[in-house]
């Protein structure tokens, strides 16, 4: 028996785009552990993608959007599986198609879709699923390093995500009621993802971010997976209610002196 102790345990992930998706990696290290992993996804076109990524797992429909597609998904899971160990939360989105607007002239249709589908959804998903976890069961939502850190190109979804990072503090309370079930988050620093690219600008970011870390080399989005890994076994246990950051030091290294000479042009 492995460290992990995934053996034999059967793990939801929400979130799996293509290989590139933290969720992928996360899927790949419960399965090369001896877990058994299955999937949600947000429509059929999702569906068949990941079909091809992971053949052999079983892949369920959901538009957490709704909170009737919330439902089913949790009926069809609970029917195939009376018991599930870990939730990957890996579900974020923002609208950027009109591109980048200063902060103040977010617009609240848009703020409150992504509030829902990046935060809300993590309440709804372990609410529906409340019946088919398992006593000590680990959910694990992904967030960023820093959700203070006013970057104009992420727009509204800081905010959005500094949500996230208080639901789960929320979300452990109120299961610890009738629980051990624990909610913790993976906080990345910029990772090269497919859904990063999508923000405008984040080459140059990403870049920056790399340059900012002690070690000078960018976080890559398996050290992300690992640490949600750890936080999805039993081996994480005393943690609960918790954002572990995983930046390689970008967040201590304000005044690195060769970024302060390139700065001042020195």
């Amino acid at each position: 028996m492995s460290y992990l102790g995934f053996e034999g345990k059967t793990y939801l992930v929400f979130g799996v785009a293509n290989r590139k998706s933290v969720a992928c990696f996360i899927a790949n290290i419960i399965l090369r552990e001896g877990g058994n992993v299955i999937f949600s996804v947000l429509n059929e076109g999702k569906k068949r993608e990941v079909e091809k990524l992971f053949p052999d797992s079983q892949i369920h429909v959901c538009d957490v959007s709704r909170q009737e597609s919330i439902e089913r998904m949790a009926e069809d899971v609970g029917s195939a599986h009376p018991v599930i160990h870990g939730v990957v939360h890996s579900i974020a989105y923002a609208n950027y198609s009109e591109g980048i607007k200063p902060f103040h002239e977010t617009k609240k249709e848009d703020f409150m879709e992504a509030l829902d589908i990046s935060c809300f959804s993590l309440v709804a998903i372990s609410n529906a699923l409340k019946p088919v976890l398992y006593n000590k069961a680990s959910v694990v939502t992904i967030s960023i390093s820093t959700t203070t850190m006013a970057a104009s190109n992420y727009g509204y979804m800081a905010p959005v995500k500094a949500a996230l990072d208080s639901a789960l503090s929320f979300l452990a309370k109120s299961f610890s009621e009738f629980s051990e079930v624990r909610f913790n988050a993976v906080a990345p620093g910029l990772l090269k993802t497919s859904a990063s690219a999508g923000i405008p600008g984040y080459v140059d970011s990403y870049l920056y971010a790399e340059a900012m870390t002690l070690r000078k080399k960018a976080v890559t989005t398996e050290e992300a997976a690992n640490v949600a890994a750890f936080l999805l076994s039993g081996a994480s246990s005393g943690v609960t209610a918790r954002k572990i950051v995983v930046d390689a030091g970008m967040s201590v290294n304000y005044f690195d002196q060769d970024m302060i000479g390139r700065a001042l042009k020195r």
